[in-house]
């Protein structure tokens, strides 16, 4: 994996997500089933699996992006719920199925622990370079 330019990882932490395998084309991510991750109806939280999918998905297009000269964006994320989560642990999977320049197209899938479907779905993420950001900066500010 190349060297990324954060030292935390924020949202993963504060979820308990961890990497169980990451590459290039794929990643995988854990995160338990917990009480602190129910909706009101004592069941999972669709933005914490969203937020577990879109996670795999930004982490493999780090492992593609050179962090000393460019930055990745989630830009897109569709998912579609299909089974409730309880308890357990969720396995967040991302697999890149294209690439159109600075785009990559990732099929995301959130299984539960007897290998169900729990949500489904993709993730559109986006590689800029560091010097595009710097003039999209610059000009806001000209702009205030």
């Amino acid at each position: 994996m190349k060297e990324m330019a954060f030292q935390t990882n924020g949202l993963m932490d504060l979820l308990n997500i961890k990497v169980i395998e990451s590459t290039e084309t794929y990643v995988e991510m854990h995160m338990p089933i917990t009480a602190d991750l129910y909706q009101p109806a004592s069941i999972l939280h669709g933005g914490a699996t969203i937020a577990l999918l879109e996670s795999a998905a930004s982490y493999g297009a780090a492992n593609n992006a050179d962090f000393k000269v460019e930055r990745v964006f989630g830009v897109n994320v569709n998912i579609n719920h299909r089974k409730s989560g309880h308890a357990g642990v969720l396995r967040g999977i991302a697999k890149l199925s294209r690439k159109e320049g600075s785009k990559l197209y990732w099929d995301v899938v959130a299984l539960d622990d007897e290998g169900d479907i729990v949500s489904e779905g993709s993730v559109l993420t986006l590689t800029v370079s560091l010097e595009r950001l710097a003039e999209r900066e610059q000009a806001t500010r000209g702009d205030r």
